[in-house]
């Protein structure tokens, strides 16, 4: 029988949402987006998706293998989609989770990397993995890095490659590779959204439907000190930033990563001053 993630009401308590990260590494919560919400950020991303093709030129090949050929992507989401950039990025639920469990180790976390994956019928299951092996020269052990989101902007399927998680894989030795049979399917309605930590093993499933896609948006944050996967001053450059939230401004990393009360210094500031401080003053 193959193991089932946990699901939890997205308003549940972050106690509660923590408790299952820290036993099984993975959970689904219900209802992170409503109707609305998922309805204006899907007719954005159609008009973004349209200019997309499937396989399309990435950083190497095979990073264009792990990402599919049958997988349209749209990278840099906070500069193409406002619902994005004000609604979801800043999403409570998830920044409390953030705040327990990277906190601990930084000043302040950010976004590591937004990205919408559509993928089409006939797209391979993608390899397992830990998505915090991007930071792989990073000492053992080490505390937890990252905590990652899969949200389902469509209905999630085994049979249109909802993602595959293993359960308390957060847990195991480096080397130790999942059976079948320790391989949880996480079918789920859209709007709904996985929540894992960087060290458990996971991956697309494969789309075996003759013409469902599989839209679903990942969304990462990680400890502030750490460089981030995507480029986010580039993706989403001051211009563009200038214009959002102050909240959003500072998960994107146009904000100083203080920790002088942790009796340490700081990073990431612009003529010694905090970048959101000179984007309000319209110096940046």
């Amino acid at each position: 029988m193959q193991p089932a993630l946990q699901l939890l009401k997205a308003d549940a308590p972050t106690s509660e949402i923590v408790a299952e990260l820290d036993a099984n590494g993975a959970v689904i919560l219900d209802g992170f987006l409503d109707a609305d919400v998922l309805a204006r950020f899907n007719a954005e991303i159609d008009v973004q998706l349209e200019r997309e093709s499937e396989g399309k030129s990435v950083l190497s090949p095979a990073v264009q293998w792990f990402m599919g050929a049958k997988t349209r992507h749209i990278t840099g989401v906070a500069a193409k989609s406002r619902v994005f950039a004000e609604e979801v990025l800043v999403h409570p639920a998830l920044l409390a989770v953030c705040d327990e469990i990277l906190l601990p180790s930084c000043a302040t976390s950010q976004l590591n990397i937004a990205h919408v994956l559509d993928r089409g019928p006939g797209s391979e299951p993608q390899l397992l993995h830990r998505d915090e092996l991007v930071w792989v020269h990073l000492p053992e052990p080490h505390p937890e890095v990252q905590v990652a989101s899969i949200i389902a902007l469509e209905d999630f399927t085994a049979e249109n490659g909802a993602t595959r998680l293993v359960p308390g894989s957060h847990r195991w030795p480096r080397d130790r590779q999942p059976d079948e049979s320790e391989i949880a399917v996480a079918e789920m309605p859209a709007g709904s959204a996985i929540v894992y930590l960087g060290s458990t093993i996971h991956g697309g499933g494969p789309n075996t439907s003759d013409s469902m896609r599989r839209r679903g948006m990942h969304m990462s944050f990680n400890l502030g000190w750490l460089r981030t996967e995507e480029n986010n001053y580039l993706s989403v450059p001051p211009d563009v930033a200038r214009d959002l939230p102050e909240k959003a401004q500072a998960l994107l990393g146009y904000s100083a990563h203080d920790a002088l009360a942790a009796g340490g210094g700081y990073l990431g500031v612009v003529d010694t001053r905090d970048p959101l401080e000179l984007l309000k003053t319209g110096e940046l």
